[in-house]
């Protein structure tokens, strides 16, 4: 899978918190939610392989079920027994899937927009399965405009230009654009992973919070309900006024639920 970059914020003597990214972002997300959790907690993140700093190259296995063994994996030389674990997007469908299908257990479980009932994937997903090589082969500004545009629509109030920048600068080289293109279509054929795995959902034992934005339109919060509906026990927090992307788009309310969702789990 090459080299994953990663990171740890706070005292390690603290309660461990994985933050868990997902398509097609990096850990850049969690940057001030990670920050303000650490005040507490000793708080984890990276970029899964394919993604952000971590190795990107041809022939990469990017499929959820290989990435939920990258995170046990992890999980394990960060000598974590049962950490608790914050899930975005696709992160959610590689949590879900490395607790019900590789039962690797965490203390509490908090699920953000995630990736985990179909349908998932847009248009545009299908769009790219269907013509990788030809957008792989995209002069470099026509790339970036589109690159730019697709990140956009997944943010309800909009995004500031430098968290822009900082999102899409992982995908503009010549191999992070070709690595785009690959995850992409990779995430389309994906959905077969969660298929398989969404029985498990009513077998999940811990405290789960399940957040999402109201006005997402990449994974509409009518599936956030039904999610919080097939987990035993599980809360459900929506968010107004915030798109897909939750952590930029009300990073405070967001942190505010995650850390009432924590500590009345305690």
């Amino acid at each position: 899978m090459g080299e994953v970059r990663w990171e740890r914020l706070g005292d390690p003597r603290a309660d461990p918190l994985v933050l868990l990214h997902g398509t097609p972002f990096s850990s850049f997300i969690w940057r001030d939610i990670a920050r303000a959790m650490a005040i507490s907690r000793s708080v984890y993140v990276f970029d899964m392989p394919g993604y952000g700093s971590s190795a990107m190259y041809q022939g990469q296995e990017l499929s959820l079920d290989a990435l939920a063994g990258v995170f046990a994996e992890l999980l394990r030389h960060w000598e974590l027994t049962c950490p608790d674990v914050i899930a975005h997007d696709s992160g959610g469908a590689v949590a879900l899937g490395a607790h019900v299908d590789r039962g690797v257990p965490y203390k509490r479980l908090a699920l953000v927009d995630a990736v985990s009932l179909p349908p998932w994937g847009s248009e545009f997903f299908a769009l790219v399965a269907e013509h990788t090589e030809v957008f792989r082969r995209l002069p470099g500004p026509l790339h970036r405009a589109l690159l730019r545009e697709y990140v956009a629509t997944a943010s309800s109030p909009g995004l500031h230009p430098d968290v822009m920048d900082a999102l899409t600068a992982p995908w503009l080289s010549a191999d992070g654009q070709a690595a785009f293109y690959r995850q992409l279509t990779q995430r389309r054929a994906d959905q077969s992973y969660t298929d398989r795995i969404q029985d498990g959902y009513a077998t999940i034992d811990l405290p789960v919070l399940v957040c999402w934005g109201a006005d997402d339109t990449w994974v509409p919060a009518a599936r956030g309900r039904e999610l919080a509906e097939l987990i035993p026990g599980a809360q459900l927090h929506i968010i107004e006024t915030a798109g897909h992307l939750l952590p930029e788009d009300r990073p405070a309310e967001l942190t505010a639920a995650l850390l009432a969702f924590l500590e009345d789990a305690d």
